[in-house]
This record gives structure tokens, C-alpha cells and sequence, in this order.
């Protein structure tokens, strides 16, 4: 009988892919356009966080926000209230985004004329952790309802995130939530992880992630 031919998809998709995002971001440095990658759980609390973010950048960076979910453009026309360019990404059923379709959703950005690009991905902390989208950093936020065990359940998302914000510290008397426990799980995983306690509902801890976005797309728009 003759030998089965096996193909590495996986391999040679995630392969392909890391050059492409590579690319991806080449150009965007020529471009001195910066992209932000923002994951995490569906309801911790991304498009929230991202509006107090933008209400800080606003008036220093040219923002455009690409939203990306299986379905709806609730999160986009939210984002767009806020004045900034948005547009809605639909996967179509898809739990991640990868650097071919982060450069479409550039392209319908007509991200141009943007100097701060943020991709909301899909909430979930397992797919989009394993692609890379092209962007300059990563940003996790793990919210306190979810528990300070989710660096352990999810690693590859904490090994590949520059940032993790804690969001929701406002009900921390309500849950079982041990912080240093939680930076030590995510230091465990990545200890070069920026960790960055806040409440994107009262805005506690937002300027000091301001700060950090701040000085990173300066850093790499030179």
C-alpha cells in the first residue's frame, strides 16, 4: 500500500501567516502608523475601555477603530459616537482575525490619514492569541469577574500580550479576586507583561494606560 501523503496545515498556516503580519507591519512603520491589538473575554469590558481611551488620545493622535465580531455593529457604532473612525468587521463565524484580514479592515479604514489604529478582536482568549494580526503591540484585558486564575487557563494569551489591564476593579469587594495572586499568574506566563489595574466605568487606572499607549505610538512613530 502505498504511503499517505500528511500536510502540516496548522504549521504552515500559522507560517504563512507570521510572514504576512510581519509585512503587515513593515508597512505600517513606513506608514508611522501604530495598531493596537486589543483581546479578551466577551463582556470584560474592551469596548468601554477603548472609549475611555480615546476620550484621553483624541486630541493628540488621529484614531480609527476596527470592531470585530462574528455578527451586529453595535461596539462600531458605539466607537463611532465617540467621534472617532470606525468601522465593523464581521468574521463570518470566525473566532479570530489574522494579518490578511487586519490589512482589509485597514484598507476599509482607509487608515491613511491614521496615526493610532485599534483592532477590537473577537471576544475570546484562545483563538486570536494564536494569529498574528500585524499589530505593533498587544493589549489583554482580563476582568475581575472572570477570576485571577485566567493566566493559567489561557496561557498563550498572556505570553503574547505587552499589556494587561485588569478591568472592573470597582467590584473587587464582591468577588474572590486575589490581585497580587493574578500578577503573579501573569508574570508566571510573561514577565516582561506591563499589568495595569483599572475601572473603564469611573476611569481609575485609565491615564496611567493612556500613558503607556501614549509613549509606545510615539516610540514607534519616531
Amino acid at each position: 500500500m502505498d504511503e499517505v501523503r500528511i500536510l502540516e496545515i496548522k504549521q504552515s498556516v500559522f507560517a504563512n501567516n507570521d510572514q504576512r503580519a510581519e509585512l503587515l507591519r513593515r508597512e505600517l512603520k513606513e506608514k508611522r502608523i501604530f495598531l493596537l491589538n486589543l483581546m479578551s473575554s466577551p463582556g470584560s469590558g474592551k469596548t468601554t475601555t477603548l472609549t475611555r481611551t480615546i476620550e484621553r488620545l483624541r486630541d493628540e493622535f488621529k484614531i480609527g477603530v476596527m470592531e470585530a465580531d462574528i455578527d451586529s455593529d453595535v461596539d462600531a457604532r458605539t466607537i463611532a459616537a465617540t467621534g472617532v473612525k470606525s468601522i465593523q468587521l464581521h468574521t463570518g463565524g470566525m473566532c479570530h482575525l489574522d494579518a490578511d484580514m487586519t490589512r482589509q479592515g485597514l484598507d476599509g479604514l482607509a487608515a491613511g490619514d491614521v496615526e493610532l489604529a485599534v483592532l477590537e478582536n473577537v471576544g475570546n482568549l484562545v483563538c486570536p492569541a494564536e494569529f498574528d494580526t500585524g499589530a505593533v503591540k498587544n493589549a489583554a484585558i482580563l476582568s475581575v469577574p472572570e477570576g485571577d486564575d485566567k493566566p493559567l487557563k489561557y496561557p498563550l494569551m498572556f505570553q503574547i500580550c505587552d499589556v494587561v489591564l485588569i478591568n472592573k476593579t470597582d467590584v473587587l469587594p464582591y468577588f474572590d479576586f486575589d490581585m497580587e495572586k493574578c500578577r503573579e499568574n501573569i508574570r508566571m506566563r510573561n514577565p516582561n507583561a506591563r499589568v495595569i489595574p483599572i475601572c473603564a466605568k469611573t476611569g481609575e487606572g485609565v491615564d496611567e494606560w493612556a500613558d503607556w499607549l501614549r509613549a509606545e505610538v510615539k516610540a514607534w512613530r519616531g
